[in-house]
């Protein structure tokens, strides 16, 4: 679970500081950031796995399309940063299995990572300049974690043994280098493991150390985890094409959702069989979850093809017509998608979808909200079987959804102009609402502008417009609107 994120240097995120909680809305127009802050959060889950020109090139340009690496840069005028810094503070599993199937135990679950990377003109690519990962201590915890939770829930998820840092960064004549602490183990252990980390100069590596293979469960187990919590967090760009398709009984399917959404049937139909004798119930209430979004919903099923080999999702309604996917609208695919998410407690970790409100009639934006936040974890109520450590991070640019969303969940990106070696340029700024958590936390970061929020509220311009046929300015509709200006 990501709690805090500073960023500076990436594309238009220069000095970010943003808090999350269990469910957060970004909203903001095209263009101003709110991309931008997924884009990071999904870097920093590909540096935990992957080299850096290959993380590098998993993040979009304005065109979808694998960005060049300098462009990932802050840039002002012509001239771009030549570094780029992260922060993060996270709540990470207690236990979990490594990719050998091995059992892991974090010694501390609250940890705050730092990375700061630089672009090499030389060579053209990036390189490491400092990394650090350590606890945050069990008693400093609550100051650190601002959203609102109770006692029971943070001392369901956070534990902590020790305060030293696990990975660090120093100097010496030869320059800086990175150092792991050992977390078990005598202290020969730890000083021969010391003596081979300190050969690796931080300009040598290809990747951050939490993504190196030295990482292992036996020596390191919290930083494993740190990095499998860095894994989890996913992007959903839900795509009613990759919905609507069915799934191959013949191939060995994957068992959860793409982040287009793909493999629904197969998600589905596993979670029903993880069900034993009670597969019905899975089918049931995802059926009835559904029925928040349409009314004439009876059932919904996998049929499996036995003979064409396939799987597909069908939907029946209460007179008993059968429709497969390809027959449902998206936004109703969306919601089922979501549906699924939510019965499927395998899927953890940080979710950031975009715009899921797409293809949702505006009346029926409230039920895929509760939804949304049903996928969430419930911060009242331990992390267990029921409530996983799951989180949800949306962004927007719908007045229907900044109007229905909690007020204290709610983020809006906006562009600012600053200056810079005597040139002005536009970075992105995020606020939020006045006497809620993040406000009363972070004192210095000025809250959103009521005219802003009153934009979302009340999004419809007013002009007259002589012999105007609008639907706006029909009389019989004029007094059910609220009050224009013309000012």
């Amino acid at each position: 679970m990501l709690t805090r994120l500073k960023v500076s240097g990436f594309k238009n995120l220069v000095d970010v500081d943003v808090s999350f909680g269990p469910f957060t809305c970004i909203a903001g127009g095209n263009g101003v950031g709110k991309s931008n802050l997924f884009d990071a959060i999904l870097f920093l889950s590909a540096l935990a796995e992957k080299p850096f020109m290959d993380a590098a090139m998993l993040v979009r340009d304005n065109n979808g399309t694998p960005s060049a690496i300098k462009s990932l840069f802050h840039r002002h005028g012509d001239n771009y940063d030549n570094k780029m810094t992260f922060e993060t503070e996270m709540i990470v599993s207690k236990k979990g299995i490594d990719d050998l199937g091995q059992e892991v135990k974090a010694s501390n679950t609250f940890l705050r990572y730092s990375l700061e990377l630089g672009f090499n003109e030389d060579k053209g690519g990036i390189e490491l300049l400092r990394e650090e990962l350590d606890p945050i201590e069990l008693g400093d915890a609550s100051n650190h974690i601002l959203f609102p939770h109770e006692k029971v829930w943070l001392d369901s998820i956070v534990i902590g043994e020790s305060a030293s840092s696990l990975i660090s960064t120093k100097k010496n004549e030869f320059g800086a280098y990175i150092e792991t602490r050992v977390e078990h183990g005598d202290d020969f252990d730890e000083r021969v493991f010391h003596i081979l980390a300190k050969s690796i100069m931080t300009k040598s590596l290809p990747r951050t150390m939490l993504s190196s293979h030295r990482i292992n469960v036996a020596e390191t187990p919290t930083v494993l985890m740190a990095k499998k919590e860095m894994q989890s967090w996913r992007l959903l760009l839900l795509d009613p094409l990759a919905l609507r398709k069915s799934d191959d009984i013949k191939f060995n399917t994957p068992t959860q959702l793409g982040k287009d959404g793909s493999h629904l049937p197969s998600t589905l139909y596993n979670l029903s069989k993880a069900n034993g004798n009670d597969e019905s119930r899975v089918y049931q209430a995802l059926a009835n979850r559904l029925s928040e979004l349409i009314d004439d919903v009876s059932e919904i099923s996998v049929d499996r093809d036995e003979k064409r080999e396939l799987m597909t999702l069908e939907l029946t309604d209460r007179k008993g017509t059968k429709f497969a996917a390809r027959d449902l609208s998206d936004g109703t695919l969306r919601f089922l998608a979501a549906a699924v998410i939510e019965a499927d407690e395998q899927m953890q970790g940080l979710l950031c979808i975009e715009e899921p409100e797409n293809g949702i009639h505006p009346a029926r934006i409230p039920a895929m909200i509760k939804l949304l936040k049903y996928i969430a974890v419930d911060a009242r109520l331990p992390v267990e079987e029921g409530n996983p450590l799951r989180q949800v991070i949306i962004n927007t640019h719908s007045p229907a959804v900044v109007a229905q969303v909690p007020d204290d969940t709610l983020i809006i990106a906006e562009l600012r102009e600053t200056i810079k070696d005597k040139k002005r340029f536009k970075i992105a700024r995020f606020n939020w609402l006045a006497d809620t958590w993040r406000a009363d936390n972070q004192p210095t970061i000025r809250p959103v502008d009521k005219g802003t929020i009153l934009t979302y509220l009340n999004p419809v311009a007013y002009e007259s417009e002589t012999n105007s046929d609008r639907v706006i300015d029909r009389e019989d509709l004029q007094k059910y609107l609220p009050s224009y200006s013309e000012d």
